[in-house]
């Protein structure tokens, strides 16, 4: 069967996606395939569930400008489908001096971006929001939400379903070929076929690129697994909302910290370690040949040779609970190692150039027959719905 479009994915990107070009578009016959039996298993089912403001973001980047419209378009959407959300602001907190300059550097860019009402705070005032919380320096972010994107994820689907979509589930994608100027989608379940492809396959986004394009793809996806702990029931209230330390300018990673979660309980984490195989959820998780993949890259190796302290102690956290306490600890002293319980884990698909560039920006590039998000991590799932829009419009200009 001929489709207009098939998207490959069916997390919150390739689901937004999909929703948004159906609702331009009715009359457009669009298929998602998803290799999984269920939707938003991997990084949409596995995230801290966090509505992300845009305070990190450069101005006028895709991530910058997505992050911003599409948190405006995610909290109008969730207020029509009854979606459960919480506004809780967050605080950023500096635990030492050096920090200062980066974090005043934070909120100038948050001010760029728009989030009004985002002001540096004193240590008095940093109890008045968090009580247990230390620092030298702190900003409080309003903007900040907690959400369960897995839901918002079943209700864009939803949404497309009702428009006509169609969503295959348990459909892995073996091959791709160019057939008379349309794509030929070979899949585990069946062929299909489509004027236009959309790659939005997360970890895989770079496998389903090379099976498009017939040669190695230019970036390579590289997997991190984030492990959380969560807090004892009863120490719970040692955190009000979420507490974010300064990140790290040069690692595309936040850092640990605290986040109360819409489901209930409150998470520590993530630290931020390479994985053996694309969806290495746990330590002993092994494959052969993505992890092959991973080190024969020349851009990871150049990424371990500049980083290889903070690669360590990510390590040392993965494996040493005491480890991950001391590092709570900077944030909230009167943390223990006790108070600590095994939470879950995530992976974020984190794009790695030749050069060892960790893309930060959102990628998505076109090419004949097809549109490839390539690089899509944090805060895509605020983002989705923005993305979404962006990718439509490149979409309908291939279609006419």
């Amino acid at each position: 069967m001929l489709y207009d479009i098939v998207i490959i994915g069916g997390g919150i990107v390739g689901l937004a996606t999909a929703m948004k070009l159906k609702s331009k578009k009715p009359a457009l016959k669009i298929a998602v395939l998803e290799k999984e039996n269920g939707l938003a298993m991997h990084q949409t089912g596995n995230n801290s569930g966090v509505i992300h403001s845009g305070l990190y973001y450069k101005p006028g980047s895709l991530k910058a400008v997505n992050c911003i419209n599409g948190y405006k378009q995610l909290l109008r959407f969730c207020e029509e489908e009854g979606i459960p959300y919480e506004i809780t602001g967050k605080v950023v907190v500096a635990t030492r001096k050096e920090q200062l300059p980066l974090l005043y550097g934070l909120l100038e860019r948050g001010l760029q971006n728009g989030l009004e009402g985002s002001k540096s705070i004193t240590m008095d005032e940093l109890k008045e929001y968090e009580p247990y919380c230390q620092g030298v320096g702190a900003l409080h972010i309003p903007q900040t939400g907690i959400i369960d994107f897995k839901k918002v994820a079943q209700a864009y689907a939803r949404k497309f379903q009702e428009a006509g979509g169609e969503v295959f589930s348990g459909h892995k994608v073996l091959d791709i070929n160019e057939i008379n100027n349309t794509i030929s989608i070979d899949t585990t379940r069946g062929d299909f076929e489509c004027r236009l492809m959309i790659n939005c396959a997360g970890l895989y986004s770079d496998k389903i690129a090379e099976m498009h394009g017939k040669q190695p793809s230019q970036v390579r996806i590289i997997p991190f697994r984030g492990e959380y702990y969560k807090i004892k029931k009863e120490r719970e209230y040692l955190v009000r909302n979420l507490i974010y330390p300064v990140p790290d300018p040069n690692f595309p990673f936040l850092g640990v910290h605290f986040t109360r979660m819409m489901k209930g309980g409150v998470e520590a984490g993530p630290n931020a370690v390479m994985a053996f195989r694309k969806e290495g959820y746990k330590k002993t998780d092994f494959d052969l040949k993505e992890f092959m993949a991973s080190i024969s890259w020349p851009g990871l190796r150049k990424v371990a040779s500049k980083y290889w302290k903070t690669g360590l102690g990510e390590y040392r956290r993965s494996f040493s609970k005491k480890a991950f306490a001391a590092a709570l600890q900077e944030l909230i002293p009167d943390i223990q190692e006790s108070d600590l319980v095994d939470g879950g884990a995530g992976v974020r698909a984190q794009a790695c150039d030749k050069e060892g560039g960790l893309l930060d920006d959102f990628v998505i590039q076109e090419r004949k027959g097809a549109i490839h998000v390539i690089n899509a991590p944090s805060p895509a799932a605020t983002s989705a719905l923005s993305i979404g829009d962006t990718i439509g419009e490149l979409a309908l200009k291939r279609l006419q």
